[in-house]
């Protein structure tokens, strides 16, 4: 059982979901602090400057429509930049390997060429 479970964890898919969630969780920090910072300031100037700018108010009851606006935009960006760099990249190399391509030696790295020609060479000499 604990064969298994260890099988599935090192299997490279896992690992990369692994990856990429936390890869997913820092960058949605940083574009959330970038509404903060950058966005959220800028909003509440050009609506009206300090205080309330950015808010409705109604009976008392304060409605922060700048916020949300930051929360949309920091959903985009995450959602954007998440899809061109994790999810159309291995969509890519999953058709590809669907299809029985394998990877251009010039997009090889340098390890994956010596490697292969050391099989090579040990295949020759058997």
């Amino acid at each position: 059982m604990l064969k298994g479970f260890r099988d599935f964890i090192v299997r490279g898919n896992v690992v990369d979901l692994a990856v990429g969630f936390v890869m997913g969780v820092a960058f949605s920090t940083l574009v959330t602090q970038f509404t903060v910072s950058f966005l959220d300031p800028l909003i509440r100037v050009l609506f009206g400057g300090r205080g309330a700018a950015g808010t409705w108010t109604i009976r008392g009851e304060v409605f922060d429509w700048a916020a949300f606006l930051n929360a949309v935009i920091a959903f985009l960006l995450t959602a954007a930049t998440l899809y061109f760099l994790v999810v159309l990249p291995m969509n890519k190399l999953a058709e590809r390997r669907r299809r029985g391509e394998q990877p251009a030696a010039e997009e090889q790295g340098e390890e994956v060429r010596l490697l292969t020609e050391i099989r090579d060479s040990l295949a020759v000499r058997r």
